[in-house]
């Protein structure tokens, strides 16, 4: 059994972030052999190490996770990916349709932990476990439009698991990660009044291109929605776009781009969309180690500057002891250096901008289905 005093524990926002005590307990359970720790119970880490799974159950929202295609991304759903890559066991990720679901699925043991943004009351009533996903971390999440209630919730407070989650987080905080994560997946960088007019470009330029977005993306294995975003970022949908650097239509294609793919014309919608799909197609075969969704952003930044300056980054992030094949990684390095290099913070404003309108596209009814 477990004991009341532990079972209904929270490892509250001011617990995390004001208690040095519990700071050193659970960055210093990252340091002791876990079987030594209570060896006549079974912990979910051990289920988790051993079966190199970790499960997590959420509310599918614009904080936590976003189905695109056959992928997921997301604010929490990230940084839950990365917890589980710094345990070496794969995510299963299951979404329910909301928060008590959750917390239910946590009493029964059918996740290992969940994402939610549910009251700290209705958690504790089932005397689960539950800590801040920034480690107090709220003006991240705040100032990007995240919401800052999203909590961690497992069901034993001593679990290794739980322990080595709150240490994770942290670390997260202190290393400027979950700040990058949060700025990546900013819900304001397009304006709140932009949307008007965002919706009627959409509503009245996406039925004339649809079919071509459609056919083009099926012929190249790729999601219409995100063809029809970069078109949106690149032209507004406009074919007869053209830049003061000589790039055009609706894909917004150099000359030497266009002719490498094959495009005559590249104020012809069809060709352009074409010629930019299967770049875009390119590009994404030069990043064949680094995994699906973060392959899509390489593959974006490399689409807006070109992939001689992504693999330069890659180089400078390697030489800085880090991982180049991790988005967070490359994310850091373009936002950090935006200030002093025109190009990164092109680049940075046209992958937040094409995530975001990819999300409003494909939580649109009227949009997809025309």
């Amino acid at each position: 059994m477990h004991s009341s005093s532990t079972s209904g524990v929270r490892l509250s926002l001011n617990s995390l972030t004001s208690s040095l005590s519990l700071k050193i307990l659970a960055f210093s359970t990252l340091l002791i052999p876990f079987h030594s720790i209570n060896a006549s119970k079974s912990y979910q880490y051990d289920s988790v190490v051993n079966d190199k799974q970790l499960t997590v159950v959420s509310v599918e929202n614009s904080t936590t996770v976003f189905k695109d295609g056959s992928h997921l991304h997301g604010f929490g759903y990230d940084l839950a990916r990365n917890y589980a890559n710094s345990l070496n066991v794969n995510l299963v990720f299951k979404t329910v349709p909301d928060n008590a679901t959750a917390l239910k699925w946590i009493s029964q043991g059918k996740a290992n932990f969940a994402m939610t943004t549910a009251d700290v009351s209705s958690i504790e009533k089932k005397h689960l476990a539950s800590f801040s996903a920034t480690c107090g971390d709220l003006n991240s999440l705040q100032k990007n439009g995240l919401d800052t209630n999203l909590n961690w919730v497992f069901k034993h407070a001593d679990d290794p698991l739980t322990q080595t989650a709150s240490g994770f987080v942290c670390q997260g905080k202190q290393s400027g990660s979950i700040r990058q994560l949060a700025s990546f997946y900013n819900q304001n960088v397009v304006k709140e009044e932009s949307w008007d007019s965002i919706q009627r470009d959409l509503n009245q330029r996406m039925p004339i291109y649809k079919a071509s977005f459609k056919n083009t993306a099926e012929k190249y294995d790729l999601d219409w929605h995100l063809l029809a975003a970069i078109g949106y970022q690149e032209s507004y949908l406009k074919p007869n776009s053209v830049s003061p650097t000589g790039v055009r239509g609706l894909m917004m294609l150099t000359n030497s781009t266009a002719k490498a793919m094959g495009v005559s014309n590249r104020t012809d919608p069809a060709q352009s969309i074409e010629g930019g799909a299967k770049y875009y197609d390119q590009m994404l075969d030069r990043y064949q180690d680094v995994p699906f969704p973060d392959r899509n952003w390489y593959a974006l930044v490399a689409y807006n500057m070109g992939p001689g300056a992504v693999n330069q980054i890659q180089n400078r992030i390697k030489a800085q002891g880090k991982n180049p094949n991790n988005w967070v990684n490359l994310y850091s390095y373009l936002d950090n250096n935006k200030a002093s290099n025109g190009r990164y913070r092109q680049a940075v404003q046209y992958v937040t901008r094409i995530r975001a309108y990819l999300e409003h596209i494909k939580s649109t009814p009227q949009l997809v289905n025309i």
